[in-house]
């Protein structure tokens, strides 16, 4: 199961990257936001599915869309570091979300994968970071592909 966010303003677009998981046979979700302070749920993605207004106004698959929890994540970048942290828009949904999943994947032993996208100009020395930030497995610009180790 592969997930990538509906991009908005001068994001990535990571729209080709699900149509080509869904061409080799993978199934493709979205991330939905459920309200302040609670993680992202996933909903069922096609190309061309029809899309609802949601929180912030940002377009998401219809609640009638199946919830999946995804393997893959390709998350969106502000900016970020050589560390695998990374700068969102600052209300610590991914970081949520991807301790909720981290933490199911070890103990059913399916690890997620959460892979930042964006440009390299994006990059900066050092992301302020907390107690609950969640560092990203891969950042993947379009100049380079960074693997971070722990």
């Amino acid at each position: 199961m592969v997930s990538a966010y509906l991009p908005i303003d001068d994001e990535l677009d990571p729209l080709p990257l699900l149509a080509a998981a869904l061409a080799r046979g993978h199934a493709a979700c979205v991330p939905v936001v459920q309200g302040k302070a609670q993680p992202l749920v996933f909903r069922d993605w096609t190309p061309g599915a029809p899309l609802v207004s949601g929180v912030f106004g940002v377009a998401v698959p219809a609640p009638t869309a199946p919830e999946r929890v995804p393997d893959l994540l390709f998350v969106p970048l502000l900016g970020f570091d050589r560390q695998g942290f990374r700068m969102g828009y600052g209300a610590g949904f991914y970081d949520r979300t991807l301790a909720k999943l981290r933490a199911a994947g070890a103990e059913s032993g399916r690890p997620v994968l959460a892979v930042g996208i964006g440009y390299a100009g994006q990059e900066v020395a050092a992301v302020p970071t907390g107690l609950h930030d969640q560092a990203l497995d891969w950042i993947v610009t379009d100049r380079e592909a960074i693997r971070i180790t722990p």
